[in-house]
Parts: structure tokens; sequence; C-alpha cells
């Protein structure tokens, strides 16, 4: 009984943390050929607006994380469209993820690592 118990318990915690994970997780390479396949992909970048002038991926959208209307900028994005979001590193973009799916927004791709991720692979930045 006891062993059912410790299953049962794991078993809903691994429920828990999947439920607070993204839908999916890519890497660099994975989100780069997701963009060029899908071209209506929305890159939503949520670093600050000077990071984002210091480099970016091509046709980014920049919705500053840290900016006190960031949740209003959110609201305003099409439900419709598929959303690859990042950061720098992955906190801020792993923070909004919630964010998006209370909104309705469903359809979000992760990029692993970030931007400096991006970069580490080898993958064009805008200036």
């Amino acid at each position: 009984m006891r062993f059912l118990q410790t299953l049962l318990f794991l078993f809903i915690s691994f429920v828990s943390v999947a439920q607070q994970l993204p839908k999916h997780n890519m890497v660099p390479s994975e989100a780069a050929a997701l963009l060029k396949t899908q071209p209506g992909v929305v890159v939503l970048d949520v670093r600050t607006p000077g990071e984002f002038q210091s480099g970016h991926l091509a046709n980014a959208l920049n919705v500053d994380f840290r900016s006190p209307d960031f949740a209003q900028k959110l609201a305003r994005l099409d439900k419709s469209k598929t959303y690859l979001v990042h950061c720098a590193v992955g906190g801020r973009s792993s923070r909004t993820l919630p964010k998006l799916d209370s909104l309705g927004i469903k359809r979000v791709v992760h990029l692993d690592g970030g931007l400096d991720a991006w970069q580490k692979s080898n993958l064009p930045v805008v200036k």
C-alpha cells in the first residue's frame, strides 16, 4: 500500500510540474528551422529595449518583461498566432509562458537558452 501511495504522489507531482513547463522547448537549431519553414511564427523577445538594440532575431517583436505595462502589451497579442518566446538566457521568457497561457495564447514555443544559446549556435542576429 505504501508503494502505491508513493507512486501516486510521484505521478501527481510529475503532472503538476509538467503543467508548469512550456508546451514546446526548442534548441536554437530547431527554432531556426521552425522560423524558416513557418514564416508566420512571431518571435517575441522579452528583453529590455537596450538588450534588443544590441542584437535580436530578425523581425522580432520586443515586449519588455520589466516594463510596467508588460501584461497589457501581452494581452494585445493575436491569440491565433504561434509565438517563439525568448530572452537572454531563458529566465524571463520562462516566466512569460504562464502569462501567455492565461491569456489564451496556446501556440507557444520556448527558445532554450535564449539569445545567448542562439548566438553560440552561430545563428544570425540583426543589429
